[in-house]
């Protein structure tokens, strides 16, 4: 039997409308469908597919702290430094660092009282009067030519012993730290007899001369400068600030095009050249970089060398050493080496690196970036002796605002840094952690998705800088499996669970506090207070802690002396209502030594040679 075609199509029509009501679906309900699907799609072509990545967001927020308990707390950190000195002084002064465990000493850096030396500046701003008295002992009293020291460690002897006594005199204008601070740093002089001028390891103190060996690490040979500047400013001594320009000459003249401008880790001392390709901003590297901006800033800005060595050193690392996590887009920096195939990423992210978004903060708010012009800078010119891949990566830098470019960097950075401490059951960082990126899983360079960020329309905080909450999954996997599973969630696995009572991550939070203003950087800082009181302390000081990432923590035999100089100082400076140290007039050593920002005169330039 035929049908006649409009019957059967009303037919069709009729059965599917009568089934469709008879599931609770009407008209209304295929056109919203239809309507949203539509939807969908001109969202995913439009946004999803165009950016790649998508980078959610956190909400974190922090109950209202009232500046008295701010300052309760800054008292409660003084307090944390008066008992680990306390220690020092009973079981371990005049030698260099206390035993927190077995209440013995160690005479690891010369057996001149570092410990105390080291922490001179931190008691001063802290207002103890009568800790900083008798630590003064040991400044009088040190024979910095004992017949026992044939070897002084140049590099940590420099930072510790000499930039100690530079920032007390600098604080209290004493002389006596003065002339103790000329003496050493006259004593230390030898180390400079090379071909180059960079300093070798070592200094017999006995015979005026030096040893180590002909390639030196860039940590170890270029984190000097501030000091033999300072002291030549304050002596009138030609001898010590030539110490310091030669580095700076060194550099500004060294062959670095094939390393885009930043200085590798190892170097030639005899011919004043890099020795190797390995570029980092961790170990053997960090305090050599973090030196080209704050001797430009310490010497009042009139440097340029040094501002144009310190925006390709933060160029090169922004376009090639700087990456975002696959799973919860933690943005870190790490280290790699130069191969006939291209950069190497090791995907290592250590607890020393996390000075640099401190540096990063200093900088933004200290540096004209995004008018470079006013100091006589082109800021893509400074790519034209680079390779052209590296040219590009300037231009694409340029393209955003500098300054803000900076910041993004120092907070997504920062955050990180925290983020491995209160990812772990202590609250306490281990030293590096190795984050899961490349192979099977993404390698999502940060530029690369800043530029996807900006194509989808900048919404919502750039990749890496949202706000992130802790890593809640299981800590305690039982089996192989669960633990990989455990690594892919967080991110990383941890590589060195030793937490070395560090100070890196609080600076940059003390300094991201100071240049933002925001309160979340200094309740970050009171979370890794309360770890510290909570796993390290002692009965007499506190201690290294081992296995931070488990329920199990193990303390261990150590009280490094920067502990006092460096991370309780931070601390209290964090949580001080007042701006004690204001980061437009002092600038801050690698071991926390504050130095005042000073200009050189017309006589001194003219006699040392100086801009």
């Amino acid at each position: 039997m035929n049908f006649p075609a409009k019957l059967l199509g009303d037919n069709v029509v009729t059965k599917a409308s009568s089934l469709l009501r008879h599931r609770g679906i009407s008209i209304r309900h295929i056109v919203f469908a239809f309507a949203s699907s539509i939807a969908l799609l001109v969202l995913y072509f439009n946004y999803f597919r165009r950016t790649g990545y998508s980078f959610p967001v956190n909400v974190v927020h922090y109950a209202p702290v009232t500046p008295e308990v701010w300052t309760d707390r800054s008292f409660q950190v003084r307090d944390a430094f008066l008992h680990a000195y306390h220690g020092y002084e009973r079981f371990a002064f005049p030698n260099d660092e206390l035993r927190p465990l077995s209440n013995t000493s160690i005479n690891n850096f010369n057996g001149w009282a570092v410990t105390a030396v080291d922490s001179l500046d931190t008691m001063h701003m802290m207002g103890l009067e009568q800790e900083y008295k008798r630590a003064m002992t040991a400044v009088h009293d040190t024979n910095f030519t004992l017949p026992t020291n044939t070897r002084v460690p140049f590099f940590e002897t420099v930072i510790r012993q000499l930039g100690g006594l530079l920032s007390a005199y600098a604080l209290t204008n004493d002389d006596i730290l003065r002339i103790r601070a000329d003496q050493l740093g006259t004593i230390l002089a030898p180390a400079f007899e090379t071909a180059s001028g960079f300093p070798k390891y070592g200094v017999n103190t006995i015979r005026g001369t030096s040893d180590g060996p002909l390639v030196g690490s860039l940590a170890e040979i270029a984190s000097y400068q501030m000091e033999y500047a300072y002291l030549g400013k304050i002596t009138g001594k030609k001898e010590h600030v030539d110490r310091a320009t030669t580095a700076t000459r060194n550099f500004f003249n060294a062959d670095l095009r094939q390393h885009g401008g930043m200085y590798p880790m190892y170097w030639n001392i005899s011919s004043g050249q890099a020795k190797d390709a390995h570029l980092s901003v961790g170990a053997a590297s960090d305090s050599a970089h973090e030196y080209i901006l704050k001797q430009y800033l310490m010497t009042a800005r009139k440097d340029k060398a040094n501002l144009e060595m310190y925006l390709r050193f933060t160029s090169h690392v922004f376009n090639n050493l700087m990456y975002i996590s696959p799973n919860r887009h933690l943005l870190y920096v790490t280290d790699s080496k130069l191969y006939r195939t291209g950069n190497r990423p090791t995907h290592n992210f250590e607890h020393l690196s996390c000075f640099f978004p401190g540096l990063l903060a200093l900088g933004a708010h200290t540096l004209p970036l995004n008018n470079l012009e006013e100091v006589g800078l082109n800021f893509t010119a400074l790519a034209d002796d680079l390779l052209p891949k590296q040219k590009l990566g300037y231009e694409a830098l340029a393209s955003f605002g500098l300054k803000d470019l900076h910041l993004w960097a120092a907070e997504g950075l920062a955050q990180t840094c925290y983020l491995t401490y209160a990812d772990q059951p202590t609250g306490l960082g281990p030293d590096i952690i190795n984050m899961l990126s490349g192979g099977s899983r993404p390698e999502i360079l940060w530029m690369d998705a800043m530029q996807d960020w900006r194509t989808s329309g900048g919404i919502g905080p750039p990749p890496g800088v949202g706000d992130k909450h802790p890593w809640v999954g299981d800590r305690t996997p039982r089996n192989a499996r669960e633990r990989e599973m455990a690594y892919a969630m967080r991110d990383y696995y941890v590589k060195n669970a030793d937490y070395q009572l560090r100070p890196e991550t609080v600076e940059s939070l003390y300094i991201l506090y100071r240049v933002t203003g925001d309160v979340k950087w200094r309740h970050r800082g009171w979370d890794i207070f309360q770890a510290i009181e909570k796993e390290a302390k002692t009965p007499s000081g506190y201690a290294n802690i081992d296995k931070v990432d488990t329920y199990d923590p193990r303390q261990l035999d150590v009280m490094p002396s920067f502990f006092l100089a460096e991370t309780l100082k931070y601390l209290y400076l964090l949580f001080q209502e007042d701006d004690l140290v204001p980061l437009d007039k002092w600038v801050f050593n690698t071991e926390a030594h504050a130095f005042p920002v000073f200009e050189w005169t017309e006589e001194e330039k003219e006699a040392y040679g100086v801009l």
